[in-house]
């Protein structure tokens, strides 16, 4: 029940944050904070402008949780409404308040019940109308706000609202209605109760059964203050906190948390919203503190210094449901760092408790011993478990494994399903998480408007659920949906938005994930020595800078960033072990891309086999952008080899899927590459965001010369890089001065870096 608020508690005249007008603050809050303020009072701008100075400078970057109660939330607003409330007959106060607690804060709609079993006269509410507070409609009353439905609740006398709420348990007799009417009896009650604690704690397991954790989390929160037991109070606050977390209440569920001492609770609360690295070892402490105690193995170490991961015990099966979800947990903590090696910890405690993990956690262990044979079997083993209505837990795994594999449908499905099971469960926390993986696949499939719409649902899903560390994610993921599209204002702000939250707090994986899109960007605009360089950056970042996977995954491009600058040494080693897993997982499009690396990596007519043989695989694979990047790439090759026909196709073929998927920047590269041949080419409909005025004078290998000679590279270094001579550099340049209108290297350095900054 809601504390009642003095109503003669001094006014905060400090200045607003942000003005009900939405004026940006100063500095600006993190987006996340602004969408939970906003959820929390309701969508008042009025209670927006009251809360946000009130917040702490912590609660304001996002680090400690927001208030929930609405005394702290807007408490002159509340005042406002209590007095309007007062000044009404205690009749019309009284049908209000049997009303609002019928609302507030669990919604049982039995207020009509509960006027005709306490014969009340509804022309009271007649008053509230005139005074426009509220209104009386055929199913019930309907408040002017929100915060008058509060104050209707908290302006009435303990005794009374303890009596509406016996009213209304009495008339909540329907099946189904249990839970709540436990509820109300609960909130009628005069003081603790033995009787009243065991109702509520079951009503919320039935709550929770049903998908209803918001339900369950009041209930078990009010049985909480029934108990006298301290121990009983504890675990009660303990399992409201997990609800609260469930159903999306983020800043109740840190609130009630931070009254508890569970490793899980705390562990899963980290990994998504706190230092994934500390989330890891609560989790794996949590799975081996009750696991250990329930088959009765002594935890005290055998000698000085020994380890609990060096204690055994007997195998038991099958594995308790909850044991397995915090082992999941920790995989995904793993996978939020980087530091994948944690996963090999992970499976040996799952080993030594007799625990058989989801196969995702096996799977990741096995490729970071590159023991890529068995992380197949093992991934396959969980992506083949996405059957509709089952864990959304488990199928968001069995997604993530499907994407390790290249089987993108597979992705698709599993996550897809995961968000429809999440729902219909009413675990809401777990959608905007499905959703994170669903972009991936949709983007690798040649969907980037329909990943981008996906990814930015789900930003917004993790912002009101509070989810910082998935939203960072996600900001990561629309980083690189906007450098493929061409976006580059957006794409450097996404990233440097990311990688700045991402390095706070460990967070490997989007860390890497936004200096990959970064090298796209460069990539995809021609700069190749610039995404050469961040891309062989990503080797040298360890856990919480970056990230093994994501690292594996942009070989192709940084194989292609790196041949076209000329710099191929590293390279050749990472398409190496990227060519052993592609033939271990046997995915037709991890195939097709290390063939084109392998392509890029040998001299001319040589290539095209390489080429044609990537294209063929490609074309029983899903990734329909890398099969258009592969056309242009073996365009550009029949070009040089004055195989003109050929390559004109090619071109073609490439330019219209990058104008279909919505790339101007690849569109572009593929109409120079057409140019070159002397083919004129229609401008794109599209925009081409980011454009540089004085490069779209220039042929594609003008451009590459240009770029290299304007970085410092002389003649001789710029043909090796090109394979090509002295003499012939020196014939483009004098084409690129020519066309630009310039005379020399300096005037080409300012050209081209107006236009970067334009």
């Amino acid at each position: 029940m809601l504390t009642p608020v003095n109503p003669t508690s001094p006014d905060r005249t400090s200045p607003p944050r942000r003005t009900d007008t939405g004026r940006p603050l100063d500095p600006p809050l993190p987006e996340g904070v602004r969408v939970r303020a906003l959820r929390a009072v309701y969508g008042d701008p009025r209670a927006v402008a009251e809360l946000l100075p009130r917040l702490t400078p912590r609660q304001t970057a996002g680090l400690d949780p927001l208030p929930t109660e609405p005394a702290s939330l807007a408490p002159e607003l509340l005042a406002r409404r209590r007095r309007e409330i007062r000044a009404l007959p205690d009749d019309t106060r009284l049908l209000l308040l049997l009303a609002a607690a019928d609302q507030y804060p669990v919604a049982t709609h039995a207020f009509l019940r509960a006027v005709a079993a306490g014969r009340l006269d509804t022309r009271c509410l007649d008053a509230a109308e005139t005074a426009g507070i509220a209104q009386g409609t055929a199913g019930g009353v309907v408040f002017r706000d929100a915060w008058t439905r509060i104050a209707a609740y908290e302006t009435g006398s303990a005794a009374d609202r303890r009596d509406v709420h016996r009213l209304l348990a009495r008339v909540l007799r329907a099946e189904g209605e249990t839970p709540r009417r436990s509820w109300h009896r609960g909130a009628g009650a005069l003081g603790p109760s033995v009787r009243l604690t065991a109702e509520l704690r079951t009503a919320a397991h039935r709550a929770r059964a049903a998908g209803e954790h918001t339900l369950a989390r009041a209930l078990v929160e009010r049985a909480a203050t029934l108990t006298r037991d301290p121990h009983e109070h504890a675990r009660l606050l303990d399992r409201a906190a997990a609800d609260a977390w469930q159903s999306g209440e983020g800043d109740r569920a840190r609130r009630l948390a931070a009254a508890t001492d569970s490793d899980a609770l705390n562990g899963v609360l980290a990994l998504r919203s706190g230092n994934a690295a500390e989330a890891f070892d609560a989790l794996v402490t949590a799975v081996m503190r009750r696991e250990l105690a329930q088959s009765g193995v002594d935890l005290r170490p055998t000698s000085p210094g020994t380890e609990v991961s060096r204690l055994t015990a007997t195998p038991r099966t099958p594995a308790p449901d909850l044991a397995v979800h915090l082992l999941a947990r920790a995989t995904e903590a793993a996978v939020y760092t980087g530091d994948l090696r944690r996963c090999r910890e992970a499976a040996a405690v799952a080993a030594r408790v007799g625990i058989v993990p989801h196969g995702t956690l096996g799977g990741l262990a096995a490729a970071c011993e590159g023991r890529y044979e068995d992380a197949r079997d093992l991934l396959k083993a969980a992506a083949g478990r996405c059957g509709p209505g089952g864990d959304p837990t488990l199928l968001v795994h069995a997604g993530i494994a499907a994407l390790m594999l290249g089987d993108h449908t597979r992705a698709t499905t599993a996550t897809v399903r995961a968000a429809a099971s999440a729902r219909a469960r009413g675990t809401t926390v777990i959608v905007a998480q499905a959703m994170e993986f669903r972009a991936y696949a949709e983007f690798w499939t040649g969907r980037p408007r329909a990943a981008e719409t996906a990814a930015a649902d789900a930003l917004w899903q993790a912002h009101v659920t509070g989810q910082d560390n998935g939203a960072c994610h996600l900001q990561a993921a629309l980083a690189m949906f906007a450098a493929l599209t061409g976006d580059a204002d957006v794409c450097r702000e996404r990233a440097a938005a990311a990688r700045a939250f991402a390095l706070g707090r460990g967070l490997g994986l989007p860390a890497a994930l936004a200096q990959w899109a970064l090298a796209y960007l460069d990539l995809s605009s021609g700069r190749f020595a610039a995404a050469a360089a961040r891309l062989r950056a990503l080797a040298g970042f360890g856990p919480g800078h970056g990230h093994r996977a994501i690292r594996h995954l942009a070989t192709p491009h940084y194989v292609e960033a790196a041949a076209r600058s000329g710099d191929t040494r590293i390279a050749r080693v990472a398409h190496a072990d990227y060519d052993r897993w592609a033939r271990a997982v046997r995915s037709p499009d991890d195939l097709a891309l290390s063939a084109r690396c392998r392509a890029l990596l040998v001299p001319g007519a040589e290539a095209v086999e390489h080429y044609r043989i990537a294209l063929d695989l490609h074309a029983r694979g899903t990734r329909d952008f890398e099969r258009a990047r592969t056309e242009l790439l073996l365009g550009g090759a029949l070009r040089r080899l004055r195989r003109r026909t050929e390559a004109r196709d090619r071109l073609h073929t490439s330019l219209e899927a990058f104008e279909s998927f919505g790339a101007p920047h690849c569109a572009a590269q593929a109409r120079a590459e057409l140019r070159a041949l002397g083919t004129p080419v229609a401008a794109t409909a599209l925009p081409v965001s980011g454009d540089l005025a004085p490069t779209t004078r220039l042929t594609a290998q003008q451009l590459m010369v240009a770029r290299m000679a304007a970085e410092g590279a002389t003649n001789r270094e710029i043909a090796v890089r090109l394979a090509l001579s002295p003499r012939t550099i020196d014939h483009h340049l004098r084409g690129v001065f020519s066309r630009l209108g310039i005379r020399s290297r300096i005037e080409l350095v300012r050209l081209l870096a107006e236009g970067e900054a334009s």
